[in-house]
C-alpha cells in the first residue's frame, strides 16, 4: 500500500471537495454573496444538472482531444430533529447534493466547476460550488490553484463530503467553518519527492466566506498555513499527521451578534414550530478568532493493504481559536477536539464512533458566558456498490452550558453517485 497513491500529490487527479457555499459577487463588490433559493427542488436539480452538461461540453470542446468528465452526487437524509449547530433539517430533506465537470485547460492546467443544490430551512438553494483552474506542469513538485475551493485546512474540509463516515461533520468544523469552508483565493503547494509524503501549503482568501458579515473586511480576510507527513508502517499500516494555521483579518462581532438574535428568535419559534431553533447553523464560520491552529492524526490498518474487505480508521483533531471574536486581548479561547474509529467487518458493511467536546467563550455587552457542548454518534452504514450509501445514525448531545437546544436525533442518509468524480484523499 503505497501512501503516495492515496494522498493529494501534484500527479493525482484533482479532488472535488463538495461544500455548500453562496454564489459569488461580481468582481471588485464589496457585497456578501447571495444565495439563491426556491422552494422548488426538481426546479433546482434540472438548473443544476443542466448548468454541469453545460460545463462539461464546453470543457471538452476548448480542451486537445476532450479528457472532461462529469459526474453528479444525490444525498437524502430523514431526520428525527435537528443537532445544536447542526447542518441538516428535521424531517425528509436534501442533503448536499451536486453536479461538478472537471478536466484539462490545454497541456499545463486543470479545471473544475461544480453547481450545488442543498435544503436550508424548507428552502431549496442552488449555488455555485467550485471554480478554480490549477497548474500540472509546473517544476520542483510546486502546483498553484486559483479561483474558489476548498482550502485544504484540517484533515476533512478539502473532502467530498459524500466520502465522510458520518451524516454531519464534527462539531470542530461545524463551528469553527460553518461545516465546509470554500472561498475565493490561491493555493502554492510544494510537494516533497520523497518516499515520505510531505506537502507544504499557503492558501490566501477573500474570507468573505468564513465571516460573511464583518466589522471589517479586510482583504485578503484570511490565510492558510499547512503542513502534512504521512506514510506507511509495513503493509497493513498507514498513517498521515497535519499542522493547520488560519489567520484571519475579518472580525465577527457583528455577525456573530446578528447570529445570536436569529438563534433567540429562532429559539422561541421551534417551541412553536419547526424544532430549528438555536439548533440549526447557518452559513460561514459560527465562532471565529483572530488565529486558529488546527492539528490532527489519522491512523488506517488494512490487512496487507488490501481495504477490499476489511479496513480500521481512527482520526483524532483538535482546534485552538486564540483572540475570539469580541473579547480582542482577552486570554480566553475556544476549543474543539474530535475523535471517531470506522470499522469496515465486511466488503459491504461499516460501523463507526465518534465524540466531539466544544467549549467556546461568547461575548455579550457586560459578561461572557462559557459555552459546552459535547456530542456521541454512532452509525451503521450498508455500501453495496462504490456509487451507493445507506446509513443510519444515532446522535446525542448534551448540554454543559449555553447550547440549550441540545437535543439527540436518529438520522438516516441515502448517498448515490453517478458516472465519474475524482479520487478521494488519504
Amino acid at each position: 500500500m503505497n501512501i503516495s497513491h492515496c494522498m493529494g500529490g501534484v500527479s493525482l487527479p484533482p479532488s472535488a471537495t463538495l461544500p455548500a457555499p453562496r454564489m459569488p459577487s461580481s468582481p471588485g463588490s464589496s457585497a456578501p454573496a447571495k444565495t439563491r433559493s426556491t422552494k422548488r427542488p426538481l426546479v433546482a436539480i434540472a438548473c443544476a444538472l443542466a448548468c454541469g452538461s453545460a460545463l462539461a461540453q464546453a470543457g471538452a470542446a476548448g480542451s486537445p482531444g476532450g479528457g472532461w468528465q462529469a459526474g453528479a452526487v444525490l444525498d437524502v437524509s430523514a431526520s428525527s430533529r435537528a443537532l445544536a449547530l447542526g447542518q441538516r433539517d428535521r424531517g425528509l430533506a436534501l442533503g448536499h447534493s451536486d453536479l461538478s465537470a472537471y478536466g484539462p485547460l490545454g497541456n499545463h492546467l486543470d479545471a473544475q466547476l461544480t453547481a450545488a443544490v442543498h435544503s436550508d430551512h424548507g428552502k431549496y438553494e442552488l449555488e455555485l460550488d467550485e471554480a478554480w483552474v490549477q497548474t500540472r506542469t509546473l517544476p520542483a513538485g510546486l502546483q498553484l490553484r486559483a479561483g474558489r475551493f476548498a482550502s485544504q485546512i484540517g484533515y476533512l474540509n478539502e473532502q467530498h463530503p459524500h466520502a465522510d463516515d458520518f451524516v454531519q461533520r464534527p462539531l470542530l468544523y461545524r463551528a469553527f467553518f460553518g461545516d465546509h469552508w470554500t472561498d475565493d483565493g490561491l493555493r502554492l503547494n510544494w510537494t516533497a519527492a520523497t518516499d515520505l509524503y510531505l506537502r507544504l501549503g499557503a492558501e490566501v482568501f477573500r474570507g468573505k466566506r468564513l465571516v460573511e458579515e464583518a466589522d471589517s473586511a479586510s482583504s485578503p480576510g484570511a490565510a492558510v498555513l499547512s503542513a502534512r507527513i504521512g506514510g506507511d508502517i509495513g503493509a497493513s499500516h498507514s498513517w498521515q499527521a497535519g499542522l493547520s494555521y488560519l489567520h484571519n483579518r475579518r472580525d465577527a462581532g457583528h455577525a456573530h451578534e446578528a447570529e445570536e438574535e436569529g438563534e433567540e428568535a429562532g429559539h422561541h419559534d421551534a417551541h412553536e414550530d419547526d424544532g430549528h431553533g438555536d439548533a440549526h447553523g447557518g452559513h460561514g464560520a459560527a465562532y471565529s478568532g483572530r488565529g486558529l491552529w488546527l492539528g490532527g492524526v489519522t491512523w488506517k490498518w488494512a490487512p496487507d493493504g488490501n481495504n477490499s474487505r476489511q479496513q480500521v480508521r481512527v482520526t483524532y483533531e483538535r482546534a485552538v481559536v486564540r483572540k475570539p471574536a469580541g473579547l480582542a486581548g482577552s486570554g480566553d479561547r475556544h476549543r474543539a477536539d474530535t475523535l471517531s474509529a470506522v470499522w469496515r467487518f465486511a466488503p459491504a458493511w461499516e460501523v463507526g464512533a465518534r465524540t466531539d467536546a466544544l467549549s467556546v467563550r461568547i461575548a455579550h455587552e457586560d459578561h461572557v458566558d462559557h459555552g459546552r457542548l459535547r456530542e456521541h454518534a454512532l452509525m451503521l452504514a450498508y455500501k453495496p456498490t462504490h456509487q451507493q450509501t445507506f446509513r443510519v445514525q444515532a446522535t446525542r448531545q448534551r448540554d454543559r452550558g449555553g447550547f440549550e437546544a441540545a437535543t439527540q436525533a436518529l438520522q438516516l442518509q441515502y448517498i448515490l453517485n453517478f458516472g465519474a468524480h475524482a479520487a478521494h484523499a488519504f
